[in-house]
């Protein structure tokens, strides 16, 4: 045997071989040699590509390169170490004659650890091209290569061909392949159908079923697995947890816990998080709060699970305090705390902590900008709407994803830019049906009825099936359009060819519409007749009519239902008073005022805010808290004395409204 060694060079290693003998044999008295080679031994404690390229020129001076063992483990730290060369490894592997299966398979793990999964596959395919002896393990790193579910199948049947359909690990690759893809059915036919089950296989498929949010079916898996026998891991549990959540069954989660205490399961890190990931999403915030102080170690996951769960019960207070005790904090940390505040009507505050999120140099993901997004669209923000599209989707030409194509719809919907709204819709490539609905519901809420009605037409016509949002949209395009006639037609059509139930939103919809249309008879004697209980909305509708068309007597009764309802409202008594000052019945206006003051309701002030390099400033009816009170009155003052000014006919124009700090 002869071999040419080319000259080294600082990336790349070449080796010719010139030889009619086979590939040299990797047997255990070769092993045992090599294993006690201080050369060799020096690459478990390699840690950089320069000292690998060190160790290598010594095997290459002693020969010891040139067998398959030695090769083996430099290729070994170049395909999976952190601090290996992938690229280096392919040349390393391209140049050595017969690389033996276990080569291979290093190669396609070393794709997947960089999720090049193309170039994996195109390795596995190769392999057997080339009619290389494959393992169990050059089928698992195979599947685990294919992004597609055709391509998995491909190998499934290989997989058959070759004898390995009654290997267990092949088998328990299988099952998690069709399992992570959604082939549930596949997936529970290989694991019927295996040879042996162990841990691992039942594992598989107790997580395909949660992937799918089958948590049900997970459960009952999981029972059977303890009924064969076999007893679970840490995994399995973590699994199962998940499983629990999803059902949102506390009692089950209780015992599931116990369950672990008694099988004196390693209470680790993750096995931990996933309890108390459990007890947040079953709403024991109490329980998940002891779970947490006694943990012995915590990371990012333990402190924003529940950081999560506060903010989204409502607890921001609570939420803020545990974010702002975090000794490091990651973007989904970030994340979880910004929605808290979009979700709890809390925009000024979830904005104010995307800029902080911004300065600290962190990238948002897509769920943060959606929350930012309903923040803008809550507060009316559109220059910070307007800047997320800009900075981060025109400026990186990132394809709007249909989710957030849709948050930037409702936003510039919301802020009073339907047109830009439209413009974003008509350019989305995928739309779904709450992209249709965002335009519907926008186009309602501009008076723009017939635009509304247009949309839907064409989503029956493409063939979407219309929702309960797409008719809110429609029956309030029609109220506030006038369309009494199109309104009927809409409301009946809903469930006698949608099948679909009117709920209350439906009926606040029809009745808004009908008070409008001064059809007050026919309002009330629907809500007499509705199947549930009238809501805030119905009895909202109905007292804006009555204001209206100055009906007191259906006012005062619209009044009394919305005051049981919500007796702290002061919108209420304004509107009451409203109607009854504009039918100059003064005694009842005195009514209304004295029945505010005997509970204590005080008229909400008038409340607006602007936001100034990056910073909010709210205020209220002559307000005086700002710092900045005496400056902005001294200029309000200002500006009334320019608006006494002379019109083009002489005519002088004074400004008699009162003046109010907004």
């Amino acid at each position: 045997m002869k071999f040419y060694i080319s000259p080294f060079t600082a990336s790349t290693f070449k080796i010719h071989l010139y030889s009619t003998r086979s590939k040299p044999t990797w047997n255990s008295s070769q092993t045992n040699l090599f294993i006690t080679n201080p050369t060799l031994l020096a690459v478990e404690s390699c840690n950089s590509m320069a000292h690998l390229k060190q160790i290598q020129s010594q095997m290459t001076r002693t020969g010891i390169i040139f067998h398959v063992f030695p090769i083996s483990r430099i290729l070994t730290f170049c395909a999976l170490s952190d601090t290996g060369d992938l690229n280096y490894a392919h040349r390393l592997f391209n140049h050595f004659p017969n690389p033996n299966v276990y080569m291979w398979n290093i190669m396609i793990r070393g794709y997947l650890k960089l999720q090049l999964h193309v170039k994996g596959l195109s390795l596995f395919r190769l392999m057997v091209r080339k009619c290389v002896e494959m393992d169990r393990r050059s089928f698992v790193f195979g599947l685990k290569a294919c992004e597609g579910l055709l391509a998995g199948e491909s190998v499934h049947s290989l997989v058959w061909k070759v004898g390995f359909e009654c290997d267990l690990v092949v088998q328990n690759g299988l099952v998690h392949f069709y399992g992570e893809r959604g082939r549930l059915d596949s997936a529970r036919k290989v694991f019927d159908e295996s040879c042996v089950r162990d841990v691992v296989s039942w594992t598989s498929l107790i997580n395909g079923y949660v992937k799918q949010g089958m948590s049900d079916e997970a459960l009952r898996v999981f029972e059977l697995m303890e009924a064969s026998g076999v007893q679970p891991n840490e995994i399995t549990m973590i699994t199962v947890f998940s499983a629990c959540s999803q059902k949102g069954d506390l009692e089950l989660g209780r015992s599931l816990h116990d369950y672990v205490k008694r099988m004196n399961l390693n209470s680790s890190l993750n096995l931990m998080n996933s309890i108390l990931d459990m007890y947040v999403k079953c709403c024991s915030l109490v329980t998940a709060q002891e779970i947490f102080e006694n943990m012995r170690t915590r990371d990012v996951f333990s402190w924003t699970s529940l950081i999560n769960g506060y903010a989204k019960n409502g607890e921001l207070v609570l939420a803020k305090k545990l974010f702002d005790e975090m000794p490091e904090r990651n973007i989904v940390s970030w994340n979880a705390m910004i929605a808290g505040y979009s979700q709890n009507n809390k925009p000024k505050e979830a904005i104010e902590l995307f800029y902080a999120m911004e300065n600290a140099s962190l990238i948002p993901i897509e769920t943060t900008l959606i929350c930012v997004l309903s923040a803008c669209a809550q507060s009316g923000c559109l220059d910070l709407g307007q800047w997320i599209y800009f900075h981060y989707i025109k400026r990186n030409q990132i394809q709007l994803t249909v989710t957030l194509g849709n948050a930037f719809i409702d936003m510039y919907a919301k802020c009073g830019h339907i047109d830009a709204a439209a413009e974003l819709f008509n350019g989305m490539q995928e739309k779904d049906l709450v992209s249709w609905n965002s335009m519907i519901v926008g186009f309602a809420s501009h008076g723009q009825a017939m635009k509304s009605l247009n949309l839907f037409e064409q989503i029956i016509e493409i063939g979407y099936k219309p929702d309960k949002i797409t008719f809110i949209g429609v029956l309030s395009a029609c109220s506030h359009g006038g369309l009494l006639t199109q309104g009927r037609t809409y409301f009946k059509e809903m469930e006698n060819i949608y099948g679909l139930k009117p709920t209350v939103e439906h009926y606040a919809c029809m009745i808004d519409l009908l008070g409008r249309n001064g059809l007050l008879d026919e309002a009330y004697g629907s809500i007499v007749e509705m199947p549930m209980e009238a809501d805030k909305a119905v009895w909202g509708a109905v007292l804006s009519a009555c204001r209206m068309h100055g009906n007191v007597e259906l006012g005062k009764l619209a009044t009394e239902k919305l005051l049981i309802l919500d007796p702290n409202d002061s919108g209420i008594y304004v509107l009451m008073e409203s109607l009854c000052a504009m039918r100059q019945k003064w005694d009842e206006v005195k009514m209304v005022r004295s029945m505010m003051r005997g509970k204590g309701v005080k008229k909400t002030p008038g409340c607006s805010c602007i936001k100034v390099e990056g910073e909010f400033h709210e205020f209220l009816v002559a307000d005086n808290s700002h710092p900045e009170s005496e400056t902005i009155y001294k200029v309000l003052g200002e500006l009334i004395s320019l608006s006494r000014v002379e019109d083009t006919s002489g005519v002088n124009c004074i400004v008699e409204n009162e003046v109010h700090i907004l």
